[in-house]
């Protein structure tokens, strides 16, 4: 499944669906392609449930920028529409399990 964001759609993904998470990533940030594989595992696990999303700070800064996302990895939830939690740094797949069952 592939969850890189190609498009900046944002707005209509965080409007259209009820569980939403993106990932604010760089390909150079070694943290990032660390959680990677847990990323990707969620998602295609967790399809029905949220929508994980991945967005490349380099690719589009001015997202970042809106999200004040000033480190990376910087991971934040959206629960109908609106931010509901975030986190940044490392997670383990457990913490991160948690997290996103809070968002249901």
């Amino acid at each position: 499944m592939e969850i890189q964001l190609e498009q900046i759609d944002v707005k209509n993904i965080i409007e259209n669906n009820s569980n939403v998470l993106f990932d604010f990533y760089a390909e150079w940030c070694g943290p990032c392609q660390t959680l990677l594989p847990t990323i990707n595992k969620l998602a295609d696990e967790l399809k029905d449930d949220v929508i994980i999303k991945k967005i490349n700070v380099d690719d589009y800064p001015e997202l970042a920028a809106k999200y004040s996302v000033r480190n990376i990895p910087t991971l934040i939830f959206f629960k109908n529409g609106e931010p509901a939690d975030r986190h940044t740094g490392l997670i383990t797949e457990r913490n991160l399990r948690s997290k996103i069952d809070r968002l249901k």
